[in-house]
């Protein structure tokens, strides 16, 4: 029994020391990296937000409603109200409504969220309504994905903005046509939400990367001992956990508060053809090259020409066109980047060209295509 006891004490040993050696691994691959809480690099699987959205009315606005001639939905919305509130129009009834606006009521519904609790909504005109301050919500059904209502929404919209219009004159301050309702919805029905199945739970990465879901494995297997994760791949990581819920729940505290170094994203450049921007991280490198860039610019001036006939010649008038166009080259100038191993270097090398915006999405494409930039070109 002692030769046991002494073996089986020995290969747990062996464990914890192999389970430390691993966890060392990983902090020394990370290197000066920055750590960060394991609830910030992963999820739970299953605990989720779900989307809900309802059609109601807005009421009580200042004349800033929906233009009932151009928006016919807003008047059977408010027809179908009235019966339902036990009012009967008739039928060749013309209303011309200048206070009510259509809208769409957006929120989403977080985990584990109980029957009574309140939630806070967005509230955005779908008609042609000018503003929505000042307005009230009326009872607004929300739905989810299966058609089944989870909330019920109303109170006082309040729009972040101001506007005033007179004599075709017109300022405005912020955005009137979406307003926002604190604790304007309460919850009717909750969605059943299980924390994994029998002793596992299910992490799941932002971002798949092997690298990172070893690293974490190895927290956690540091942490809780060996055995206890185990990477499904590299996003999904099994996590045996205990089956009763209270000590399950504060098992999964602990497991979020670990700290982990996630391990380096690959070398991305961020292009925004619409505004111009470029965003990149700190792994993007780049080789030496040779880069030219010059500017063309084209500009055609087009004036009229009246022609006039003389007094009481029986002519006509007539109106030309003349056309003058002028195209300017810049010449570009070669310059010589070096490469660069840091995101300073790269942005020292592209500061020198000197080239705008929207001319640095043009070079990053060119060098990107010539194998000098050291990184994958998303375009958004």
């Amino acid at each position: 029994m002692n030769q046991r006891t002494n073996q089986t004490f020995q290969s747990r040993s062996v464990r914890r020391l192999a389970a430390a050696a691993l966890g060392a691994c990983a902090l020394l691959a990370a290197g000066a990296g920055h750590a960060e809480r394991l609830k910030d690099l992963a999820s739970i699987q299953g605990v989720r937000q779900n989307q809900l959205i309802g059609y109601g009315l807005v009421v009580g606005l200042d004349g800033s409603g929906d233009q009932t001639t151009q928006t016919p939905f807003t008047v059977q919305s408010v027809v179908s109200m009235l019966q339902n509130l036990g009012v009967n129009l008739p039928p060749s009834t013309n209303l011309q409504l200048k206070n009510v606006a259509a809208v769409v009521v957006t929120t989403s519904l977080p985990a584990f969220a109980q029957p009574g609790q309140t939630l806070d909504v967005t509230v955005s005109s779908m008609g042609n309504a000018k503003s929505l301050r000042g307005g009230t919500l009326l009872m607004t059904p929300l739905k989810g994905a299966d058609g089944q209502i989870y909330g019920i929404a109303q109170g006082n919209v309040l729009v972040g903005g101001v506007g005033a219009s007179a004599s075709g004159s017109k300022a405005q301050v912020n955005h009137l046509s979406v307003g926002r309702i604190s604790a304007g919805a309460t919850v009717e029905r909750a969605v059943p939400t299980t924390l994994g199945n029998g002793e596992a739970i299910f992490l799941e990465l932002n971002d798949t990367d092997f690298s990172t879901a070893s690293r974490v494995v190895a927290a956690i297997n540091s942490r809780f001992g060996p055995q206890t994760a185990a990477a499904q791949d590299g996003r999904v990581i099994r996590v045996r956990a205990p089956e009763e819920s209270d000590q399950r729940v504060a098992f999964l505290g602990m497991l979020e508060s670990l700290t982990v170094t996630p391990a380096q994203t690959n070398a991305k450049v961020i292009l925004n053809a619409r505004t111009g921007s470029v965003v990149m991280n700190q792994a993007v490198t780049l080789d030496s090259c040779a880069v030219s860039h010059g500017n063309l610019s084209v500009v055609i001036n087009t004036e009229p020409v009246i022609s006039q006939p003389a007094p009481l010649s029986g002519g006509q008038t007539v109106v030309t066109s003349t056309s003058q166009i002028d195209i300017k080259k810049e010449p570009g100038q070669v310059l010589l980047l070096k490469g660069g191993t840091s995101l300073a270097d790269v942005v020292k090398a592209l500061n020198a060209i000197g080239a705008t915006p929207q001319d640095l999405l043009a070079i990053l494409q060119a060098m990107k295509a010539a194998g000098s930039l050291r990184a994958e070109l998303e375009i958004i």
